[in-house]
């Protein structure tokens, strides 16, 4: 298979066939990301993509595996019903790439109904209306949006690239076409000191959309990040490990519409999900838990321990 460099993807992909699509980033300036550092924007060509599905079908259908499972009672492996495209954003491709790349899938598996991948809120605004719905005719769905947060100055700071305005005007333009997506918010990203005003501003953006998932991960700085130079350089202060669990109580309190919260990343040092607005209270009491029991020098530990997400 051509995979290049650590291949990241959502924990709810597991059983998703992946497929490398891009490799890279086409941003490749948020200050707080290393994960695509050293790693120039590639695409694909479609017979790499080819040749990796034709290994990945050879691998389903081998003899073995299919003697293996049934002198194990097993049910002969079955195809997958989903893909997912690898690569910081491949959404940024062109709408007639994409298509290529769902034919190609369907052509080696029948059985998947459905593909997601990471996508950029500028990725969504380079298609046309006409060219979502073609794409979630041909499968995609579920995509997942690193927004991070609503909170505009944090955007700016971050640069993101977009501002909170153009996430709502975007992601309406998802729902509009019927393509669901996930949006991951980054708990801590406005610095010490700004983490309700953090979680209060992206509460109210998100209850403006329709994400199917809301996931939290926790902003862990490595020293190769633009944002580590500006903590040397004082110009942004990080926040503590007790305060990012609060400021997740308070978007946790605020989120009022129907959708999964979830905290399932490395970057939590706990971890736990829950649907709103119904598990509410119990998501807020094992907040709370942690709050009281936990020290800030036990969280910082496990931070600092991380040697990558």
């Amino acid at each position: 298979m051509h995979f290049t460099g650590t291949i990241w993807r959502p924990p709810y992909e597991a059983a998703s066939l992946l497929i490398q699509v891009t490799a890279g980033c086409t941003h490749h300036r948020c200050k707080f990301c290393t994960l695509y550092s050293g790693l120039p924007f590639r695409v694909s060509p479609p017979e790499e993509i080819e040749a990796d599905l034709l290994e990945a079908q050879t691998a389903l259908h081998s003899p073995m595996g299919k003697l293996s499972a049934a002198l194990q009672g097993l049910p002969a492996p079955a195809g997958p019903g989903r893909a997912f495209l690898t690569g910081a954003n491949p959404f940024v491709l062109k709408t007639e790439r994409l298509l290529e790349t769902a034919r190609l899938i369907g052509q080696y598996f029948p059985s998947v109904e459905t593909a997601g991948c990471f996508a950029r809120v500028t990725d969504v605004g380079l298609k046309t209306d006409r060219e979502l719905e073609q794409l979630r005719a041909a499968g995609y769905d579920g995509l997942t949006i690193g927004v991070e947060t609503g909170h505009g100055p944090s955007l700016a700071f971050m640069d993101k690239g977009y501002a909170p305005e153009d996430i709502v005007t975007q992601c309406r333009r998802l729902d509009r076409a019927g393509i669901g997506y996930h949006l991951f918010y980054l708990t801590g990203i406005a610095g010490a000191g700004r983490g309700e005003e953090n979680a209060r501003a992206s509460a109210e953006l998100f209850n403006q959309l329709h994400p199917r998932l809301i996931g939290s991960s926790m902003l862990t700085i490595y020293p190769d990040s633009r944002l580590y130079q500006e903590i040397q350089a004082g110009a942004w202060t990080e926040a503590g490990e007790l305060e990012k669990f609060q400021e997740l109580k308070t978007l946790v309190s605020r989120l009022d519409i129907p959708v999964t919260f979830a905290a399932l990343g490395a970057s939590n040092a706990y971890q736990f999900h829950g649907e709103l607005p119904r598990g509410r209270e119990a998501l807020l009491a094992a907040l709370d838990g942690i709050i009281r029991r936990e020290s800030e020098e036990r969280l910082r530990s496990y931070r600092a321990a991380l040697p990558h997400l």
